[in-house]
C-alpha cells in the first residue's frame, strides 16, 4: 500500500472554494495539499461567470449605448463576433490554469493532479492521469470543495442530441443560428441575452411561469420583455417531452408536451445543478455518494468533526462570492480549532461562523437590464412568518436613471420588516442596476435602522437616487 503523505490540511477540489480555503490555511500556517481532476480555478474561472460575463459585457454595452442620445446611431450594427470570443478567451486563459498553479507554487501549495477520493478517516487517496497513486492523510482537516455540475434531464433521445450545458454555452466558438434553451433561471437568461445579442435567433421554454424564479416575479418579467424586443422568443409553462437529432451535426428537434416540435440548430439545457460528489468516495466515511454534504455554520460536517464542505456541495449558497465567503470562514474555523482555541464552538462567533450564505445573499442576474437582489423575496419572506411590508418604485422616475438612458424601464423594492424596523431584503431591475446591490446587503447585513436610512444621503444626480425615494414612499405610507 502507498505509504501515506501528511499535510494538516487535505483539499478536495481546486475551484474558487478550494483556492481560496487554501489561501486562508497557509496564512495560518498550515501545510495544505489541493486535489484537482481539471483546472485549477475551477468552474467559474473557465466555463461559468468569467467567461459568460466576458460575452455579456459587449452585449449590455451596446444595449446602454443603443439608449444615449448621440451615441445610439453609432452602435446599431452587429457585434463583432470574433473580438467577442477572443475577449472571452483572454479571462478564462485560452482554458489553461499556470497562473493559478503559479500562485499555489507561491503560497507553499502542493498541488496534486488527479481524481480525489476519500479513503476512510482523515484520508484522500489520488489517481493521476499518468497512473501515479497518492495516499494524503490530514492531521486536522479535509475540505471537500468539488462543486456541481448541470443537470441534464432524462429525456428520450437527449443523450444522442449532445445539448449544450452552461460549459458550452460560455465555450463555444461559433454562433447557432437557431438556440432553443430549456430553462428559465439564471444561466438560461443570462445565456439567451448573450447569444441573441451575438445573432443567435433563440427560443426559451420555460416550465414555470416566468423567467428567475427565485426572484421577485418583477424582475423575470421585465427581462423576459426585453428579450422579446430583442427577437428572442420566451414561452413559459411549456414541457419538453423528448430530443431528437438528426445525424452528427444536424439539426436538433425537441417535442413538447402535447406533439408540438420545434427546430433548432444547439439545444441548451439549463434546468439545475447537482453536487459533484458521486464519486469521491463518501462512502469509506458513511456518507451517501451524490448527495450535497449537510454543514453546520463553521462549514464542518455534522456528521464528522475532520470533514468540512464549502462551495456549492453543501448546497447553501451556489455563488462565487458566497463560496469564497465560505472558505474564508472555514478556513477561520479550522485554523482556530488546530490551535485549539475554544471559542470557535460558540453558536456564532465572529469570522468562524457563516451567516451571508444563508440570511443575506446578494445575487446579480447579467441579463439586458441587470436585475439584483439581496434577502428573501416578498412571497418567501411571508412563507417564513415575517411582518413585512414592500415598498415599491418606479426606477425611471429617478433623475439619474433619465440621465443614464433614454426610455431607461426598471424596478426597485425593499422589504421593511415592521417588528424590527430594519430591512430584509431588497430587489433592483434595470440597467445598471447591478451598482445599487451591495448598498443594500450592507444595510441588510448590518441590520441598519430605516430611520439611520434617511441620513445616508445618496448623490445627485445617479440612480441610488432610488433609496431616497423608497424611504419617502415608505413614509408617506403609499
Amino acid at each position: 500500500m502507498t505509504e501515506a503523505v501528511e499535510y494538516d490540511v487535505v483539499v478536495l477540489g481546486g475551484g474558487p472554494a478550494g483556492e481560496n480555503l487554501v489561501d486562508r490555511a497557509r496564512a495560518a500556517g498550515l501545510s495544505t495539499a489541493l486535489v484537482e481532476s481539471e483546472l485549477i480555478g475551477g468552474e467559474c474561472s473557465y466555463w461559468a461567470c468569467v467567461p459568460s460575463k466576458a460575452l455579456l459585457r459587449p452585449a449590455l454595452a451596446r444595449a446602454d449605448a443603443r439608449r444615449v442620445p448621440g451615441l445610439a446611431a453609432a452602435v446599431q450594427g452587429p457585434l463583432d463576433r470574433e473580438a467577442v470570443f477572443a475577449h472571452r478567451d483572454y479571462w478564462t486563459g485560452d482554458w489553461k490554469d499556470d497562473g493559478q498553479v503559479d500562485w499555489l507554487d507561491s503560497v507553499g501549495a502542493h498541488v496534486y493532479r488527479g481524481h480525489g477520493r476519500l479513503y476512510g478517516v482523515r484520508k484522500v487517496a489520488v489517481g493521476s492521469p499518468e497512473g501515479e497513486h497518492h495516499v494524503l492523510a490530514a492531521r486536522h482537516a479535509v475540505v471537500v470543495a468539488t462543486g456541481s455540475r448541470a443537470v441534464v434531464p432524462d429525456l428520450p433521445g437527449i443523450t444522442g442530441a449532445r445539448p449544450w450545458t452552461s460549459r458550452e454555452a460560455t465555450s463555444a466558438r461559433y454562433v447557432p443560428p437557431r438556440l432553443l434553451i430549456v430553462g428559465g433561471s439564471v444561466v438560461a437568461a443570462e445565456m439567451a441575452t448573450a447569444w441573441q445579442a451575438l445573432g443567435s435567433r433563440v427560443t426559451m421554454l420555460v416550465r414555470g411561469g416566468g423567467l428567475l424564479p427565485r426572484m421577485e416575479p418583477f424582475a423575470g418579467e421585465l427581462v423576459a420583455e426585453t428579450l422579446r424586443e430583442a427577437g428572442a422568443v420566451v414561452r413559459t409553462g411549456v414541457s419538453v417531452e423528448a430530443v431528437v437529432r438528426d445525424g452528427a451535426t444536424g439539426p436538433v428537434t425537441v417535442v413538447l408536451e402535447g406533439g408540438e416540435t420545434l427546430e433548432g440548430d444547439e439545444l441548451l439545457i439549463a434546468t439545475g445543478r447537482s453536487p459533484r460528489t458521486e464519486d469521491i468516495g463518501l462512502e469509506t466515511v458513511g456518507l451517501k455518494p451524490g448527495d450535497w454534504i449537510e454543514v453546520d455554520d463553521s462549514l464542518r460536517s455534522t456528521t464528522h468533526d475532520w470533514l468540512y464542505a464549502i462551495g456549492d456541495v453543501n448546497h447553501r449558497a451556489l455563488l462565487t462570492h458566497q463560496v469564497k465567503y465560505q472558505a474564508r470562514i472555514a478556513g477561520a474555523a479550522i485554523a482556530a480549532r488546530a490551535a485549539g482555541t475554544p471559542a470557535v464552538e460558540g453558536v456564532r462567533w465572529g469570522a468562524h461562523t457563516a451567516t451571508a450564505d444563508t440570511e443575506a445573499v446578494p445575487q446579480v442576474v447579467f441579463t439586458d437590464p441587470e436585475a439584483a437582489a439581496v434577502g428573501p423575496t416578498l412571497a418567501a419572506a411571508e412563507r417564513a412568518g415575517h411582518r413585512v411590508r414592500a415598498v415599491d418604485y418606479d426606477l425611471s422616475k429617478v433623475s439619474g436613471a433619465g440621465l443614464y438612458a433614454d426610455g431607461y424601464r426598471g424596478h426597485a423594492r425593499m422589504l421593511v420588516d415592521l417588528d424590527r424596523g430594519v430591512l430584509l431584503g431588497a430587489t433592483f431591475v434595470g440597467p445598471g442596476a447591478a451598482e445599487l446591490l451591495h448598498a443594500a446587503t450592507v444595510a441588510v447585513t448590518g441590520e441598519v435602522p430605516v430611520e439611520r436610512l434617511w441620513h445616508a444621503v445618496p448623490s445627485f444626480p445617479t440612480i441610488s437616487e432610488v433609496w431616497l425615494r423608497l424611504l419617502e414612499t415608505y413614509r408617506d405610507g403609499s
